[in-house]
């Protein structure tokens, strides 16, 4: 049933593609950003890594993006961490993937964005988050807490890089699936999930991740927001949100900051 569902999601998709108020939130930024190229075995992750403006070293917030790629509201919400006080690595995972060995921004539409982010090899996304994940530890602003969170499809693998993370303080998953029951057993961190109630493919999987999590030992704290739906941390700050998502990205804003803070 879980591998049902999540074929499901991801033929699906998640949340409507960046609009021009992401990218214009992220112009406007007064904090420092910059494009990185994290190497590995050969291989150049290219990573948007945004700052918090603070004297002392901070924790880092490891950012999986969507479906739809490394987005300009992926860039956004980045900064929006960073604007916290955390250090944001986020890498584009359609590294060396796109037309002429380009990145997301090379695809031609969206949905070459989403084929080719569902044709991605498990064992290199891990291999890519890892290397993301040692290049923010060791920036001169850290402070060598490491923390993941990631959206939609990127929820799904925040929850699977707790799987293959020892060191993670914590990881966030928003409306993403869980991963495999045995492999649940490898977790050490605290997983915290956010959910919209509105978003029966993904709810549905929180009863049994709840058994799983508890028979195996884990911390596992989902929360499901009333009247929300599926993508609303993006939804909720678009020009036309609805009432409900906006007071879901609002609610789980507050209660993620919370949790970040411990």
């Amino acid at each position: 049933m879980r591998q049902f569902l999540v074929a499901l999601f991801l033929l699906a998709g998640c949340c409507a593609p960046a609009q021009d108020w992401a990218r214009a939130k992220v112009e406007k930024s007064p904090r420092h950003r910059e494009w990185v190229g994290v190497t590995y075995d050969g291989r150049t992750v290219e990573t948007f890594v945004a700052y918090p403006e603070s004297k002392e070293k901070r924790p880092v917030v490891l950012v999986i993006h969507e479906i739809f790629g490394l987005s300009e509201w992926a860039e956004a919400l980045a900064d929006e961490l960073a604007e916290a006080g955390y250090i944001a690595v986020a890498p584009d995972l359609l590294s060396g993937k796109g037309p002429n060995g380009g990145r997301t921004s090379a695809f031609a539409n969206q949905d070459k964005v989403m084929e080719a982010v569902r044709g991605l090899n498990a064992d290199e996304i891990t291999a890519d988050l890892n290397a993301v994940a040692d290049y923010g530890l060791k920036l001169p602003a850290s402070s060598h807490k490491l923390l993941v969170v990631g959206f939609c499809w990127g929820g799904s693998q925040s929850f699977r890089f707790a799987t293959n993370r020892a060191d993670l303080a914590a990881a966030f998953v928003f409306y993403g699936g869980p991963p495999e029951k045995d492999a649940m057993a490898r977790i050490k961190a605290p997983v915290y999930g956010f959910y919209a109630e509105n978003d029966s493919r993904i709810d549905a999987t929180i009863p049994e991740t709840k058994e799983q999590m508890k028979a195996s030992g884990k911390s596992y704290d989902p929360v499901t927001y009333a009247g929300a739906g599926h993508g609303f941390m993006r939804a909720g700050e678009a020009p036309d949100a609805n009432q409900a998502n906006n007071k879901a990205r609002e609610d789980a804003w507050k209660r993620w900051k919370e949790l970040l803070a411990k």
